[in-house]
């Protein structure tokens, strides 16, 4: 099993929620908005194009729409890999959650 980045488990899950409006500026407003932290377009595209490279998401140009000035869209999309990934990485964190006993800041040293 390939483990996951926490970047790369919120991208995939932010395009997976997204469905059909993944693409670069939603993608990026919705993990902003997760997260409470501002993600430039950089490190967005850069996120995006190794999940691409890893053969967990595919894209593709959207029709060119009257919004945007005639132009398109890249989508994103999860496929078999990246929803297996992720199926992996969830399984893997109840694993490691289960039988924790209670944790709690009260109960931390100082």
């Amino acid at each position: 099993m390939k483990l996951l980045s926490r970047p790369e488990e919120l991208f995939l899950l932010t395009i997976w929620k997204l469905q059909d409006n993944a693409y670069a500026v939603t993608i990026r407003d919705q993990v902003n908005k997760i997260t409470g932290k501002t993600w430039s377009f950089g490190a967005t595209f850069i996120t995006l194009e190794r999940l691409v490279q890893k053969r967990y998401l595919t894209s593709y140009l959207s029709e060119p729409t009257q919004k945007r000035g005639g132009r398109s869209k890249r989508m994103y999309e999860l496929t078999r890999e990246g929803i297996r990934a992720l199926l992996d990485i969830k399984k893997l964190q109840e694993s490691i959650w289960d039988n924790i006993p209670r944790l709690s800041l009260s109960s931390a040293k100082k």
